[in-house]
């Protein structure tokens, strides 16, 4: 089983990639773990990979779809995956697909979640982070209070980049690029498109019982 899932930024994506991780024992593919890896190792495609981001420039295409072909090729892992946030672009997409075919494999389902944009804005905006203990809570949805969190709220922290103009700048980039994916899953009835407003618990379950119809 191969499948794909989509999500803007706040929508809860890696969560719910860790929970096909676990509940399925699928092998998580994403293109930042890939990409930081290759670059450890220290191979050729490592160096060049480093070297255009050195640069300030963007990973192309072709070096990210040699990361994928490796992963394909990897028969420990083939036919056992879950991308997440792959692919980016129609061209990965279609890309995808031809490497799958390669590879005497196929996409089993596209999942996407769903989250209206006030809904997006208030869960990375409210977002904040216990320095002290690492717990993270939500001002809007989860708020740090006397009976969850025992540290004092000076520890209390938001990341630089969670203020409103970035993530419409981030949103923005990300309905133009995965909207004609979108299409394009869709014309392969792959895709299936989920409420990622709820609980955990409950989004995961709605994942589970799609899933659950591929398999039989």
């Amino acid at each position: 089983m191969n499948l794909i899932l989509f999500g803007p930024p706040g929508a809860g994506k890696g969560t719910q990639a860790d929970n096909l991780v676990n509940h399925f024992k699928l092998n998580k593919i994403s293109t930042g773990d890939l990409l930081r890896s290759e670059i450890n190792k220290k191979t050729p495609l490592g160096k060049e990979i480093e070297l255009a981001i050195s640069k300030g420039l963007f990973v192309s295409d072709d070096l990210i779809n040699s990361l994928i072909k490796q992963m394909l090729e990897n028969k420990k892992i083939s036919n056992n995956l879950v991308f997440d946030g792959y692919p980016r672009n129609l061209r990965q997409a279609q890309d995808l697909n031809l490497l799958f075919k390669a590879n005497n494999q196929k996409i089993s389902s596209v999942l996407s979640l769903t989250v209206d944009k006030v809904t997006i804005i208030k869960r990375i905006l409210g977002r904040q982070t216990c320095s002290n203990c690492g717990l993270i809570f939500n001002e809007f949805f989860h708020a740090p209070n006397l009976n969850n969190h025992k540290c004092d709220r000076r520890f209390l922290i938001k990341r630089s980049d969670d203020n409103e103009k970035t993530i419409l700048d981030r949103l923005d980039t990300y309905f133009k690029e995965t909207l004609p994916i979108f299409s394009f899953y869709r014309e392969q009835n792959l895709l299936h498109e989920i409420n990622g407003i709820g609980q955990i618990d409950q989004i995961f379950e709605e994942i589970r019982r799609i899933i659950n119809t591929l398999e039989t």
